[in-house]
């Protein structure tokens, strides 16, 4: 019965655990293709003014 119970406790820490690191890794994502997206305009926007000021 001990073991049972160790065990349970034990499979919902590991899914507490596997839920805060998945939280962390899409916040992670989320953030990473936010700076992309603004980098690529910024660089889309320097290459028209470039362009059309020559």
């Amino acid at each position: 019965m001990g073991r049972i119970l160790l065990l349970a406790a034990g499979v919902v820490v590991a899914f507490l655990l596997l839920g805060s690191v998945i939280g962390f890794v899409v916040g992670a994502l989320k953030w990473a293709l936010i700076i992309g997206i603004v980098v690529l305009a910024v660089m889309a926007l320097g290459r028209i003014l470039r362009s059309t000021g020559s």
